[in-house]
């Protein structure tokens, strides 16, 4: 899902802090009834965080009756697309079958691999009452050895999720190992992402384990070194320092990275490859109608963009 028809965001000032590479001030599209989408990855500076190859922060916003999510059909390859609820309810489809709502901590994992067809909308129950919607859509590239794998859909629920608390801070490890818990999600790659809320006064190690880390602020302030972060921030971090987070105010946030990719990815509209070639085919298929339909979403599907 890529709801979003801007630019690449822009990196911030220069920060005091020397574990600090730099941060990223995302670039913001308003889709209209305060519906503002955040794009943090892809930036000029941080083409990816360890596998993050895309990094989209949608809402809090709310549909009211009558209106909801329309996000047609539409094809991905050499990537898996993660879906993150804080708020509101989506129905996914997809070309393998799968008909499936993801809610609140939730995850919705879907690998493209040589290629999937998925729409997300908001279901015809909560469009007769109006909903709310707030969360995070992702990708991660694939190693190159696994790009063409064949498609596959995981949904896990918040039950599966360890929690890990401790003075003030609550962090639910989504995918990989952090603070001594680990995901139960299974990756293709050093994958490390966890939602984290903090009492203001609160602090939360940010450890050197994972070389390539990012911390975005959801909401609420936060303070490193001195330096302090407002909502809709994506902080990278340099490899090797371990750091700490501390909350000037009740805040949200998430940490994201993981090993760095095997090589560079080429990305074009919901195209992700190792390969150009593999993009141009994947674009020659979508057009000439090559790839599945979603079962019950036959109708409908977005168009290969132009450019």
């Amino acid at each position: 899902m890529s709801f979003f028809p801007g630019q690449d965001p822009q990196a911030g000032d220069a920060y005091s802090c020397d574990a600090i590479a730099h941060v990223v001030v995302p670039r913001t599209v308003d889709l209209g009834d305060g519906f503002a989408v955040r794009r943090a990855l892809p930036s000029a500076r941080s083409r990816m965080v360890g596998p993050f190859i895309f990094f989209d922060h949608f809402g809090p916003a709310e549909f009211r009756a009558g209106t909801g999510l329309d996000v047609r059909p539409h094809p991905h390859i050499g990537l898996s697309t993660v879906s993150y609820l804080f708020d509101g309810e989506i129905m996914h489809r997809d070309s393998l079958g799968t008909e499936l709502a993801i809610r609140p901590g939730e995850v919705n994992w879907m690998t493209a691999g040589r290629g999937i067809v998925h729409s997300e909308r908001t279901d015809s129950g909560l469009r007769t009452t109006g909903s709310p919607i707030h969360g995070l859509q992702m990708w991660v590239a694939l190693p190159a050895a696994s790009e063409e794998i064949a498609p596959g859909f995981a949904h896990h629920a918040t039950s599966e999720f360890p929690i890990v608390e401790d003075a003030g801070k609550t962090v639910r490890v989504v995918v990989g190992s952090l603070y001594g818990a680990s995901s139960p999600v299974p990756v293709l790659h050093e994958t490390m992402f966890g939602d984290a809320v903090l009492k203001a006064g609160a602090s939360l190690p940010i450890d050197a384990d994972h070389e390539e880390r990012a911390l975005y602020v959801v909401d609420g302030t936060i303070d490193i070194a001195g330096d302090r972060f407002e909502p809709g921030r994506l902080v990278v971090f340099k490899p090797g320092d371990r750091l700490t987070v501390t909350a000037t105010t009740d805040a949200h946030v998430v940490v994201l990275g993981g090993a760095p990719m095997d090589g560079p990815r080429h990305i074009w509209w919901n195209f992700v490859s190792s390969r150009k070639e593999r993009i141009e085919q994947a674009k020659a298929d979508w057009k000439a109608g090559h790839f599945d339909k979603v079962p019950g979403d036959e109708i409908e599907f977005i168009p290969l963009p132009e450019k």
